[in-house]
């Protein structure tokens, strides 16, 4: 009976704890929540047959920018295919429309803006990811947010449309707010 209550006071002030302290919480998973997201994107988007050279060619994920992973982003995907295709994360300065990228993190720089690297992709074959805590005027198809203190996302269906991706219905269900194909 003393450990059972004895837990349950343990429970009570973890719970305090965590009440007084999401902000910091927050700050510390942000970046692996946004890196898990990146990685997992992936499974939900039909790219065209051409965007690969083979059916077991990998999938580029870009970070363009500023890279708030760092080893997070690769300890994430080491080792871990979309489908039967492995994932290589690829960083760059500033992209351009034949740099081969499949999904793309896009957190610009003085090399490049978020709305050029857009700009450089826009109409190719290419998933783009923005964040809004680097230029909430820029999005990309996907756009990360927090809101209430977690990690969200947007989706622009029209712009997924227009790069020649179909994103499946079981991510659209988990936006947070999705802008409808036409």
């Amino acid at each position: 009976m003393r450990r059972a209550i004895g837990r349950l006071a343990i429970g009570i002030a973890l719970c305090a704890l965590a009440e007084t302290a999401p902000a910091r919480a927050l700050e510390a998973t942000e970046p692996a929540i946004k890196a898990a997201f990146l990685y997992k994107f992936g499974f939900f988007v039909e790219w065209p047959q051409a965007s690969f050279a083979s059916g077991d060619s990998p999938i580029n994920l870009c970070i363009v920018g500023d890279d708030t992973f760092g080893a997070l982003l690769d300890d994430t995907v080491k080792g871990k295919k979309i489908g039967n295709r492995t994932v290589a994360v690829r960083r760059m300065d500033a992209v351009t429309k034949n740099s081969g990228c499949h999904i793309l993190y896009v957190g610009g720089s003085e090399a490049q803006p978020v709305a050029e690297a857009l700009a450089a992709v826009r109409g190719t074959p290419v998933l783009t990811v923005t964040d809004e805590s680097h230029d909430s005027g820029a999005k990309g198809i996907i756009n990360l947010i927090v809101q209430d203190n977690r990690v969200r996302f947007e989706i622009d269906d029209q712009a997924a449309a227009e790069n020649g991706l179909l994103i499946s219905s079981k991510l659209l269900s988990l936006a947070a707010h999705v802008r409808p194909r036409l």
